[in-house]
């Protein structure tokens, strides 16, 4: 006899699937194979490396192209780096000689600009591909990658050495394999800041566009279609109103892509956040509310799902062993000694080779130059963290602290911090060529106009994540606004902050090679500092200085992070942490 079901099947508790929603995402993936293909045979066409580059077209007719184009190059530099921060971040993480090693060259290499980069790239990929334009999209591409990586792998790494103790041991105990305790445990965990921080890195991509698509290195000009190149050609020319064109279908670009991309994944993220209880308004998304209402992630799931345990088990079995055991802190093997002592002589010998060229070539009298020049653009970072944080601190408390306000002003948030700042330089320029204003302090505002949000959206995350419980005894004590800000708020929000204004600074230095020295039309802006140095060093192709003004800006940026910022952070985590 059958026995009656006491609850409903998993199938009646889901949301009722639609032909509907299954037609809309067939044609949305098919335009969207479309698009990719028809965007990917220009990709590969002759290409004479003497030439200086064809000029692109302004007519604003080709900005649909021309955006697809930048488009690709930007989610093929996302993906590759979110290869590289899962391998990178992971090593990292696990393995403790490499750690010693791999995080100094991280924290080196977020501190190189990307003209740093572009230099010895783009003369490499066009030897590794002669001929073809493949070699430019690899070198444009490479440089949004280095604007991109290095963010999403301290936030992963962040979550892989901060995962709770029992995850960890539960993972030891069952003998999961590298492989399965990637996807099981290490993925899951740090999805939530592993979305967000790509999200922001996504954004400093389309910041530093211009420069990888309209590249200029040893006295060559070489230029790729895309959205960033007909800004640069736009400006040159001196249209304003093209430029403004550009601009508005930047904006519906940023828009788009954070509505069909970053939003669902941002909400689909939340599913794996560690809270003991649901947050009073969960993020959606109609994107995925669509996916999740057709059939087809379920016919997906029947195709490929077969094969993924034969995958699992092969991947567990090919020589990916469990973790090891954590070695008790304090104790120095020989192995250490002799890692320690082969580090500590290639340090040497690199610091010897870098030393005795710029000896041979340009003279310490150049170092000197540039760390002078260097002290200007630190003091343009000091001011431009000052300012603000003193306008979007308390904007960013008001935002995280208030759930309506939230809904409606994150995507906002999103979408000034994913536009690409320096599309508004021209015009800026426009204005201090007109007035007869020096750039020297107004490049601080053009500094900011990148490097700003990541203070904002800092803050915002860490006013949101304070308790209510706290915020509730702070209302039944009837404390006064200064006692909020000072006992509850400011404390609170501390540790995002610090982050924050750590990824700010280390974007403003980034931003000062193109902020410090703008163009408009026959009239080109510089002000004295690093940025302008480097900016004209690399057009020379001058490598010695090229390489002094990589040198010194990583000096400046590492050392003001481990004597500064380190010390400000090891604070908040010991002193604010909630």
């Amino acid at each position: 006899m059958s026995t009656a079901r006491a609850f409903p099947s998993r199938g009646a508790l889901e949301r009722p699937r639609s032909r509907l929603a299954d037609v809309a995402v067939f044609a949305g993936a098919a335009v969207l194979i479309w698009i990719v293909l028809h965007i990917s045979q220009g990709l590969n066409l002759p290409f004479d490396k003497n030439a200086q580059g064809a000029p692109v077209n302004t007519d604003p007719s080709n900005l649909p192209y021309y955006a697809a184009r930048s488009l690709l190059r930007m989610f093929i530099a996302l993906i590759i780096s979110t290869l590289f921060t899962f391998v990178y971040s992971i090593a990292a993480a696990r393995l403790r000689r490499a750690r010693l090693v791999m995080l100094p060259i991280l924290d080196i290499l977020q501190s190189v600009p990307i003209l740093g980069f572009l230099s010895v790239t783009v003369t490499a990929f066009i030897a590794l591909f002669p001929g073809s334009t493949l070699g430019l999209e690899c070198a444009s591409i490479f440089a949004i990658f280095t604007s991109q990586a290095w963010n999403m792998t301290f936030a992963f790494y962040h979550s892989l050495v901060s995962q709770p103790r029992d995850l960890d041991e539960a993972s030891r105990n069952l003998r999961l394999s590298r492989w399965q305790r990637f996807w099981r445990v290490d993925l899951p965990g740090g999805m939530v800041p592993l979305v967000w921080n790509a999200m922001m890195s996504f954004g400093g991509g389309w910041f530093f566009l211009t420069a990888s698509e309209a590249i200029s290195v040893n006295n060559h000009q070489y230029v790729l279609p895309g959205i960033g190149s007909y800004v640069a050609a736009a400006t040159e020319q001196g249209a304003t109103g093209k430029v403004l064109i550009a601009i508005g279908v930047m904006i519906v670009l940023v828009i788009a892509v954070n509505v069909l991309f970053w939003r669902p994944l941002t909400a689909f993220a939340e599913r794996f956040r560690f809270e003991e209880s649901e947050p009073a308004e969960a993020p959606r998304s109609i994107t995925l509310d669509l996916l999740r209402r057709s059939h087809v992630p379920e016919l997906l799931g029947r195709v490929f799902g077969p094969i993924v345990h034969p995958v699992d088990r092969a991947m567990s079995v090919f020589g990916l062993a469990e973790y090891p055991l954590r070695v008790v802190p304090g104790r120095r093997r020989a192995g250490d000694v002799v890692f320690s002592a082969v580090m500590l002589a290639v340090i040497v010998w690199g610091c010897y080779e870098i030393v005795d060229y710029i000896h041979r070539t340009c003279g310490f009298g150049q170092v000197a130059h540039a760390f002078g020049l260097g002290g200007l653009t630190l003091l343009r970072v000091i001011v431009l963290l000052i300012i603000a944080s003193a306008i979007w601190v308390p904007i960013g408390v008001w935002i995280g602290l208030n759930p309506r306000v939230s809904r409606f002003a994150q995507p906002i948030v999103q979408v000034a911090a994913s536009f690409p700042a320096n599309f508004l330089f021209p015009l800026v320029t426009a204005v201090l060529v007109a007035t007869g204003s020096s750039l020297n302090w107004a490049a601080v505002l053009l500094m900011a106009l990148g490097a700003q949000w990541y203070i904002l959206f800092n803050v915002i995350a860490g006013a949101s994540a304070v308790p209510g419980d706290l915020r509730e005894a702070a209302a039944n004590l009837r404390l006064t606004r200064n006692l909020w800000w000072r006992k509850l708020i400011l404390p609170a929000i501390f540790p995002s902050y610090v982050t924050g204004a750590i990824t700010a600074a280390g974007g403003a230095w980034n931003a000062s090679i193109v902020a410090e020295v703008v163009t408009y039309k026959n009239h080109t802006l510089s002000a004295h500092g690093l940025g302008t140095y480097i900016a004209q060093a690399t057009g020379a192709g001058d490598w010695p200085r090229i390489l002094v003004g990589v040198v010194v800006m990583a000096v400046y940026v590492v050392g003001v992070n481990r004597l500064f910022w380190r010390r400000l952070y090891a604070l908040a985590e010991r002193r604010y942490s909630l």
